[in-house]
């Protein structure tokens, strides 16, 4: 193709065997069943039903929507309900299926600290709440434990990324919580 390096089918191709042995080395940890399909979702917890849009999403694979809905619901029967987590659904070609679920989002736990229902509708010309570095370092410390992250990320730099993310919703981070200034 005309502009682009004549590397760019090798890494292409390089990129595809570092994919295969991936999908392979995944594969083997399954008991070497075929994937068919991978589903990301975000489903409150405690409110998975067969209705839109997780009957969707699991018919459309073949899986046992009930069965799914059920053990979800059943373990997510500790978290306050509605809240939003992230679910990775594999789906095999014999029609069984594994998932596992992530922490929810920072910008689920950020809003719920400030107390607030949405971030500001112009972020950096308005702040809608505070935070202190004490809230920012509890998020960080839940969002490490997440299971998939757990060894990818140091602390410091979970921290660093919250902190991004609250001046994009309109956050205010101060030192202590002594700090926020009163009628907020």
């Amino acid at each position: 193709a005309a502009g682009r390096p004549s590397s760019f089918g090798k890494e292409r191709d390089r990129e595809r065997e570092r994919w295969d042995e991936y999908i392979g080395a995944a594969m083997a940890g399954r008991g070497g069943k075929e994937v068919a399909k991978v589903i990301r979702m975000r489903i409150p917890a405690g409110q998975a039903k067969p209705a839109p849009p997780v009957g969707t999403q699991l018919g459309g694979a073949g899986l046992n929507i009930m069965g799914f809905c059920k053990d979800f619901n059943a373990k997510t029967q500790d978290f306050v309900d509605g809240t939003p987590i992230p679910v990775v659904i594999t789906a095999y070609k014999d029609r069984s299926f594994d998932y596992y679920m992530k922490t929810p989002p920072v910008t689920y736990f950020l809003l719920k600290a400030a107390g607030l229902k949405k971030g500001a509708n112009r972020p950096g010309h308005e702040t809608v709440g505070y935070l202190s570095l004490k809230h920012i370092y509890e998020i960080a410390k839940v969002k490490q434990s997440d299971p998939h992250l757990k060894t990818h990320l140091p602390l410091k730099s979970w921290v660093s990324q919250i902190l991004a993310s609250t001046k994009s919703l309109g956050i205010e981070v101060v030192r202590k919580p002594e700090d926020v200034p009163k009628g907020r």
